[in-house]
């Protein structure tokens, strides 16, 4: 059951413009979360040669394997991925030119009465003593946005399984036009500041 600190994105996610990494499977048990990480951030390594990109800063590479970790656990925990033979599915996508997407998908919610909905809004205080609610609520804070869908949108498919994503703002691409203007002059004020002042 996922406990989520306030209503996310709406269901209606932006399309997918393509994909640079295979989808990775994983058995639904809370041992395999190290993998899931480690599996993570060899994948980023690669992203800022496969999007011509520099070098991802690690603050933002921590936040995406965290979040990925926290999403791992709530599928292995609250869903029918943690049951025996349960699966989790990670992704990584590109729904906007400088946005990286990751998502969970888990098997479907358990059937034990309970189902993933979207709880009362709770004050900052009942949150800090929800042990439940921290894992969304700190990929509330490190995602730029993130939300929920259906993997299959029709109502007598709901029990197939969840897609949990968080969006991340990658960085722009550097100008090289800017960059050659900027020590263009950089280098035309050193040399002005170290001649003599009778050639100035």
């Amino acid at each position: 059951m996922f406990i989520l600190p306030r209503n996310p994105e709406p269901e209606c996610t932006p399309p997918v413009i393509h994909s640079l990494w295979k989808p990775r499977l994983y058995p639904g048990t809370l041992d395999t979360t190290a993998r899931v990480r480690a599996d993570l951030r060899h994948d980023l390594a690669n992203t800022p040669t496969l999007l011509g990109l520099p070098v991802l800063d690690p603050d933002l590479v921590d936040s995406i394997v965290l979040c990925a970790s926290e999403m791992f656990a709530n599928a292995c925990e609250h869903t029918r991925s943690g049951e025996q033979d349960g699966r989790v599915i990670r992704t990584l996508t590109l729904p906007e030119q400088r946005t990286l997407r990751l998502s969970v998908i888990d098997d479907g919610y358990r059937d034990t009465g309970t189902r993933p909905r979207i709880p009362r809004q709770r004050t900052e205080r009942d949150w800090h003593e929800a042990e439940r609610g921290r894992g969304l609520l700190l990929i509330h804070h490190l995602a730029a946005r993130w939300g929920t869908r259906q993997v299959v949108g029709f109502p007598f498919c709901e029990g197939l399984g969840t897609v949990l994503w968080a969006d991340f703002d990658l960085p722009a691409d550097p100008d090289p036009l800017s960059a050659t203007s900027t020590a263009s002059a950089s280098a035309a004020n050193a040399s002005a500041a170290s001649a003599p002042e009778d050639v100035r």
